[in-house]
């Protein structure tokens, strides 16, 4: 099954790097067909505003809409976790959201590019100790409601999450060697159906 990355603007080329690491049939995916036949799609890491713009301009916000719908497996790093929460704190009156997500997020919740930090984190439900994680003018998620799981913090700030098909992260997992949560978001795609 193919997974899609949004290469419209960001990281999406590391992103396909460490899938084809881990042996899926990974794509970027640039328009609505693209996007309609992916089995799964990650949205990068990048600047939040100029991605949603691009994909407003594209017709692709209601491509991923459908996705997500559908119970197909979506993964936002960064930009991307912005992008799919239901309320952005201080967006800009232009911002495009998917609006998929129930969390609210606050962008560069740890400061400018120069506080950019790496940490270990224990992520819940991945084996294998702490993972490294890569924090650039990274977002923080302020809020979820109930039917998220908070799936790991960074100093008291909730920075990863899961509700049902949908993980959110706020730091770039594709910038280590560690392949864990990629593992993760396939094994979501897997679970119920034979891959």
């Amino acid at each position: 099954m193919a997974v899609g990355v949004l290469a419209v603007q960001g990281a999406a080329r590391e992103h396909l790097e460490m899938l084809c690491r881990l042996g899926a049939e990974a794509r970027p995916v640039r328009t609505p067909t693209e996007i309609a036949a992916s089995e799964a799609l990650i949205l990068p890491g990048g600047e939040s505003t100029t991605i949603g713009k691009l994909m407003a301009r594209y017709g692709l916000l209601e491509p991923v809409r459908q996705l997500a719908a559908a119970g197909k497996p979506l993964l936002g790093t960064c930009a991307g976790m912005i992008l799919m929460a239901k309320h952005i704190h201080a967006a800009a009156k232009d911002q495009p959201s998917l609006s998929v997500m129930d969390i609210a997020v606050q962008r560069n919740a740890f400061g400018r590019q120069i506080a950019s930090f790496e940490a270990d984190l224990e992520i819940e439900g991945l084996d294998g100790g702490p993972l490294r994680a890569v924090f650039i003018r990274a977002p923080v998620i302020s809020s979820v409601a109930p039917e998220v799981t908070v799936l790991a913090s960074h100093e008291g700030r909730i920075v990863a999450a899961r509700q049902a098909n949908m993980l959110a992260l706020a730091f770039h997992p594709e910038l280590t060697d560690d392949p864990r949560l990629h593992q993760y978001f396939l094994d979501m795609r897997c679970r119920g159906t034979p891959c």
